[in-house]
């Protein structure tokens, strides 16, 4: 018994420290993506200055732009292209596609890539990048630690959450964002990373940026609120508005980006042709370069009515909305998170301006409705209503805009998903051919692990040959099949590559090396949507405590197995809830019935018959014998029936009995067993 009690203390014990160390790596993933955030932000600053030594003024950014952009889209296509672009599609990917894992080679060139665009005055936004570095930061803390794949995932959320918590200070729209965002579901498997890292990496930032930047660098707005309820109905016309604008931005940015695969012949014009492009809508108006959190800030300190001319801010939108879209589809690193909140405070701030002579009842001040224009903007195209909502509360701190902040955002999102499916962050995904699944809110394959299901199949080695593998696979009738090495997983071999091999002669010269995999307690739904984004039919099953070894193999065959139990689980669970139902049902009970000379039932297998509805046959008396009764249970005269039901089910069956019958049957009273 002592050796018992030990055991169960020491189980208890290792799952605690287990947590503890969890949370412990949750913590140091914070605090290391909050030091990477203020490291960003000094690049981006020292690379700025230095363009300013340069001494040519306004006429600055046709040089400067033009080089940084090109030597940044160089980086990405000499070193890792995962660092080109926002930051943020590249996180979903290796959520999505790869497990969670990123790249730890991409760090410094994300860094590299992200300061010489936008610290040269590239239209774009920080955060994107910050999210894709606290990611990864999460990816390479989590594998070189042996952390399962489940595991792996949260800090890969905790990281990006954590990026978001540094850039704004605003630990609760981190956590929002990784959940909303980027794990795409609200799991609570996930959120004690998230949050713990949220809170760590902002606390770094805002200790690290206050001491050495000043804390002006972090986004602050008044505590503002709604002088007049009438005042929401501008507000609902405000996220209306900027739903459009944003259908805009996003057609826009994605004709930009299907464009540039034109320049495939020269790709070097890419980047030179965009420069100049940004640089001349710089020069014309300064505001537009760079992230615009400076131009922001202004926009939401604005208190009182001003002399701003609501055009030209409508015009500073509509030319960030360029520059953005032209600097993201350029080729270099930054995202577009900021350049929405430009884009809608600046039109927010408009239309106040506007209508402001216009509107009698209250006074409308430019800075309200420059910050629910922010969080109606980001709402709109990232499709993240509660992150934008709850962004804006922290930056402001008060909740008295609570009420325009849910209406505007909510209608622009509402609006803006119906004109365009897809968000910022999901259109480069859709061009490289991820399609990611909308899972509804709750799907049986969720309840079904991979590992319940999972098949186990022939595999090949690196040296078999293409001739030998090609006979196996058809001898088995599959489409793919695992290579491995010893017992260690190396690779995966289709028979499309087998058909491709050209000259060929083994596995090893045409598998695909580092396959994307899952682990036996993935839910089904997540490996089918996994599948679904790569197009393929097959997903090697590894070990969770080594990824490289293989346990099995997922299929789609194994998907439609995982249907059936899913559904066979799923019916189980209704018919005792009816059970259940019927049993505190205080209008049912016990009745016994004789089945009657001449009656349909005599002869007839229980299966056949079609009991009443809130009728369950309990037990089959005949003569002195009780039968348990089965589907194959066959009726004969004289059995008396032992039922549970309603009374109107009770009627329904004795007329059934007596259809047809000699003798109408007569109900038999209940035996009550003794207490």
């Amino acid at each position: 018994m002592q050796r018992l009690r030990d055991r169960l203390f020491q189980g208890r014990f290792l799952e605690q420290w287990e947590t503890v160390r969890f949370l412990g790596l949750a913590t140091i993933v914070g605090v290391f993506v909050g030091a990477a955030a203020v490291l960003l932000i000094a690049l981006i600053r020292w690379v700025h200055e230095g363009t300013g030594l340069l001494g040519l003024g306004r006429w600055t950014p046709l040089i400067v732009v033009p080089v940084a952009i090109f030597l940044a889209w160089a980086v990405a296509r000499r070193f890792a292209p995962e660092v080109e672009g926002d930051g943020v599609p590249a996180t979903i990917e290796g959520l999505v596609v790869r497990g969670g894992y990123l790249p730890t080679r991409a760090l410094p060139w994300k860094f590299v890539a992200t300061a010489l665009t936008l610290g040269s005055g590239g239209s774009a936004g920080r955060e994107g990048p910050i999210v894709q570095i606290g990611a990864t930061i999460g990816s390479s803390i989590a594998r070189h630690t042996k952390l399962g794949e489940d595991e792996i995932r949260s800090l890969v959320a905790a990281g990006a959450g954590a990026a978001i918590g540094a850039s704004f200070n605003a630990p609760i729209a981190g956590m929002l964002f990784a959940m909303e965002v980027i794990l795409r579901t609200l799991s609570v498997r996930h959120l004690s990373a998230v949050v713990v890292a949220s809170v760590a990496s902002a606390v770094t930032t805002q200790s690290l940026v206050a001491r050495y930047f000043g804390a002006e660098t972090i986004l602050k707005a008044p505590a503002y609120g709604i002088i007049a309820n009438r005042e929401l109905f501008l507000y609902a016309g405000l996220g209306v508005l900027l739903a459009f604008v944003a259908w805009g931005f996003l057609k826009l940015l994605g004709s930009l980006e299907a464009y540039a695969e034109r320049f495939s012949k020269f790709p070097w014009l890419r980047p030179l042709a965009a420069g100049l492009i940004i640089a001349g809508i710089g020069v014309v108006e300064p505001d537009v370069l760079g992230t615009g959190i400076d131009f922001v800030a202004d926009l939401v300190q604005a208190s009182q009515p001003s002399q701003m001319v609501w055009w030209l801010l409508f015009l500073l939108a509509l030319l960030k909305i360029v520059a953005t879209s032209t600097t993201i589809s350029s080729g270099g690193s930054g995202g577009a998170f900021m350049p929405s909140l430009f884009i809608g405070a600046a039109i927010g701030a408009g239309l106040a301006e506007l209508l402001a002579p216009y509107w009698t009842i209250s006074v409308l001040r430019p800075g309200p409705f420059a910050v629910v224009g922010m969080a109606a903007m980001f709402a709109a195209v990232a499709r993240a209503p509660l992150t934008s909502i709850l962004i804006v509360f922290e930056i402001t701190q008060d909740y008295r805009l609570v009420w325009a902040l849910m209406l505007a955002g909510s209608l622009a999102t509402l609006i803006a998903d119906l004109l365009s499916p897809e968000s910022v962050y999901t259109m480069p995904l859709i061009r490289k051919g991820i399609n990611l699944v909308r899972s509804s809110e709750v799907d049986m394959l969720e309840t079904v692990t991979v590992g319940q299901v999972m098949s186990q199949q022939e595999t090949v080695a690196p040296d078999t040959a293409l001739e030998e593998t090609r006979r196996i696979l058809e001898e088995h009738g599959h489409h793919g099949t695992a290579v491995v090495e010893g017992d260690r997983l190396v690779g995966i071999i289709s028979m499309r590559d087998i058909l491709r091999a050209g000259d060929a002669a083994t596995v090893g010269e045409v598998m695909t090396r580092r396959p994307v995999t899952v682990i036996e307690n993935t839910p089904v739904s997540e490996a089918l949507e996994r599948m679904a984004a790569l197009g393929v039919s097959r997903l090697p099953v590894v070990s969770a405590n080594d990824p490289e070894k293989l346990v099995g193999m997922f299929r789609r065959g194994d998907a439609v197995n995982a249907y059936h139990r899913a559904l066979g689980e799923a019916k189980g669970v209704e018919l005792a809830r009816a059970r259940h139902r019927r049993k505190t049902d205080p209008g049912v009970s016990f009745f016994e019935v004789r089945v009657p000379p001449g009656s349909h039932l005599d002869g007839r297998l229980l299966k056949e018959v079609s009991w009443p509805e809130g009728c369950t046959v309990v037990s089959v008396r005949r003569g002195t014998l009780v039968l348990v009764p089965s589907g194959d249970t066959r009726m004969q005269v004289g059995d008396v029936i032992t039922a549970f039901g309603t009374k109107a089910a009770r009627d329904a069956l004795v007329a059934r009995l007596n259809a047809g019958a000699d003798e109408p049957t007569a109900e038999v009273p209940v035996f009550e067993p003794p207490e």
